[in-house]
């Protein structure tokens, strides 16, 4: 067998390397656009053992860990794949980051500055084309070999590529679904003109992308897909009207090719002997329609096909009808890598029916599972990139019937995977933690302490807590650290890491700290910390968290809640200090907020959103809800930036 070989491939024992296969839980982090009916129905089948309703699925997280999370749930259930992957050695995650006017005159004036992909993004890159093309072509092979376990029997797969890197990519194709499964290299021409044959060019336009078309056997579903008719082909075959109704129609002949050979049946009709493609009783039936024709020489037989009824021209593997998002188009969100939906809807109508589960690996601005949730498909998508995952979830947003969907990570099982493989003694947990908590503050570039049970280290004067892979930092932690650093005395500092921390905990403990007379910062360990490469190179930045004013009152008598964003106070540090002076307004850091109205304390249940678009850039600021029943609730307020990170707000409110 021919067999494209790349470093990398094989390893010392001549094995092929083979990919990641932990199957890690997600972690369900939002449900958006679910009523209050649907929320108890679902928990309610929940709560009774049964199989909830479907949900579609938008998630954040690296492909290394969520593809092999998919295969326990989803192997060989997946019945159309399409990724775009990267393909163009130039590429990166970065984005066009806008800030919006605070007053809606001032649109013609909007900043924008280039956000800078975050280290995971970046180690994302590194590990694609870190070493050329060896490195990507084992991560293709690694990638496509899971994919092939999540396709369905009958299921497909399209991967777009463009003349960089497409020829390769075919033969990692070939090798993983058989060159027998090969369907169609279909070449799309995204453009009529390029700007690459400009003044001094060496090579011809650049204006076609290709879309490699496999199955997993050769019973693939499939529904044919056509153009319409062309005018000049109107005019030149559809050129008779029927008097009676004024349709356009064409004359195709009846009689059999292949004559008995082929079955036909052999009978005189109308005068004219032959073979025909119906039988004596079809072709009466037809000619009592009024659609037999007998041609003028009393020789020939022929059926009128009607204009009306014609599905037009078969799609060919050429795609030229299909244009590039223009920089006017409605479509367009401002992402490097968008695809039209028209290129979409082709591919999902060809290979996919409704009710069927389309994957899209790559989500980018979410065309693939915009274009699903219209065709009425299920769905699941995923990106490494926050701003992609926010990007796809407005667009999402903006289908006034969109059903239900969830947004997924991987969470705390991704980091207390890379604890147990990252540091020694996984079955001694105290030596464990004590190794991760050394490792966070080497790399915060704080001095470690020993004697203390909440105190870890301390930097420049200032008392360092590393906060726990496994769960939120919370008010009942911070007392505790409050509570040693004033036994230990001397030191009135403090800042406090960790992954994730508790709702209002940036509010209520700073008062608490504040009472204590100590100066507090919570800062995010990121998530680049589970990078090898990323922590080898200095790459690792601990942030302060933004905090939100949300201020709440309520009607009695209406049983009206009403609530107002009053301040948003962010960190800004990777924006640009020129930029900085284009906010006038703290509202201008806002992208999207959202409530939810009755949270339990599981979930973030999105029941009411306010985002930008390019249409309405200015953000609501307030909002009002109607209560049904007189009791205490909980609210929870969810505010996402614009450069793509979130902001929670927790409110206790009683409506009497």
């Amino acid at each position: 067998m021919t067999e494209l070989t790349w470093q990398g491939k094989y390893d010392k024992n001549g094995k092929k390397k083979a990919p990641l296969r932990i199957a890690l839980p997600f972690q369900t982090i939002e449900t958006v656009n679910e009523s209050a009916q649907e929320r108890i129905r679902t928990l309610d089948l929940f709560a009774q053992g049964k199989p909830t309703e479907w949900r579609n699925r938008l998630i954040w997280g690296d492909k290394k860990y969520v593809l092999p999370a998919f295969l326990p749930e989803f192997a060989g259930k997946v019945n159309l794949i399409y990724i775009d992957p990267p393909f163009d050695t130039g590429a990166d995650f970065s984005f066009t980051a806008k800030i919006p006017p605070h007053n809606p005159t001032e649109k013609a004036n909007m900043t924008s500055f280039v956000k800078q992909p975050s280290i995971i993004e970046q180690k994302a890159y590194r590990d694609t084309w870190g070493k050329g093309l060896d490195s990507y072509l084992q991560w293709f092979y690694e990638t496509v070999l899971l994919l092939r376990e999540l396709l369905a029997e009958d299921g497909s797969i399209y991967v777009h590529l463009d003349w960089h890197i497409g020829h390769y990519a075919k033969a990692v194709l070939d090798e993983v679904f058989g060159y027998e499964n090969v369907r169609n290299d279909i070449t799309w021409k995204r453009s009529h003109a390029h700007g690459d044959t400009g003044q001094g060019a060496t090579h011809f336009g650049r204006v076609t992308d290709m879309i490699l078309f496999y199955t997993k056997n050769d019973n693939q579903k499939w529904n044919s897909q056509y153009r319409p008719y062309t005018p000049e082909i109107i005019n030149r075959d559809y050129k008779y009207i029927d008097e009676k109704t004024g349709q356009k129609y064409r004359l195709m002949p009846v009689d059999g090719p292949g004559g008995s050979t082929k079955g036909n049946p052999y009978y005189e009709f109308l005068g004219v002997k032959g073979y025909w493609r119906y039988s004596k009783k079809s072709m009466q039936e037809l000619y009592e329609k009024e659609e037999i024709v007998l041609s003028s020489t009393g020789k020939s037989l022929n059926r009128k096909r009607y204009l009306k009824d014609a599905k037009g021209t078969p799609i060919t593997d050429l795609w030229d009808d299909v244009n590039r998002i223009s920089p006017t188009s409605s479509e367009r969100l401002n992402y490097p890598t968008q695809k039209p939906e028209s290129l979409l809807e082709r591919i999902i109508k060809a290979s996919s029916n409704e009710g069927d589960l389309v994957f899209d690996c790559f989500c980018g601005s979410g065309t693939t599972a915009a274009v699903a949730e219209k065709l009425n498909r299920r769905w699941i998508t995923c990106d490494l990139g926050r701003f992609a995952i926010h990007t796809a979830r407005k667009r999402l947003l903006s289908n006034p019937d969109v059903k239900p969907f969830i947004v997924q990570n991987l969470g705390k099982y991704e980091r207390q995977h890379w604890m147990n493989h990252e540091f020694n003694n996984p079955q001694d947990r105290l030596i464990q933690e004590k190794s991760y908590r050394n490792f966070i503050l080497n790399l915060y570039h704080a001095d470690k302490i020993d004697g203390y049970t909440w105190l870890h280290g301390v930097k420049k004067g200032r008392m360092v807590h590393i906060g726990s892979v496994d769960a939120p930092v919370s008010l009942g932690d911070v007392r505790a650290i409050i509570q040693e650093l004033w036994k230990k005395g001397g030191n009135n500092g403090l800042d406090i890491l960790g992954w994730e921390f508790a709702f209002e905990l940036n509010e209520t403990a700073k008062q608490l700290a504040a009472e204590n007379k100590v100066d507090l910062k919570f800062k995010k360990i990121p998530r680049e910390v589970l990078d090898k490469r990323a922590v080898e190179q200095g790459d690792i930045s601990f942030f302060e968290l933004a905090a939100l004013d949300v201020s709440a009152k309520v009607h009695k008598k209406t049983q009206r809640l009403t609530l107002t964003l009053n301040n948003f106070i962010i960190q800004p540090d990777d924006v640009p200090k020129d930029v900085m002076q284009a906010i006038t307004h703290w509202s201008q850091w806002i992208d999207y907020w959202a409530v939810d109205f009755n949270y339990h304390d599981d979930t973030f249940h999105n029941e009411w959103q306010s985002y930008r678009t390019k249409k309405a850039p200015v953000l609501e600021l307030s909002i009002a809800h109607y209560y049904q029943q007189k009791s205490k609730y909980t609210v929870l307020v969810k505010v996402i930036d614009i450069l793509g990170n979130d902001t929670t707000k927790l409110l206790d409110i009683v409506v009497a």
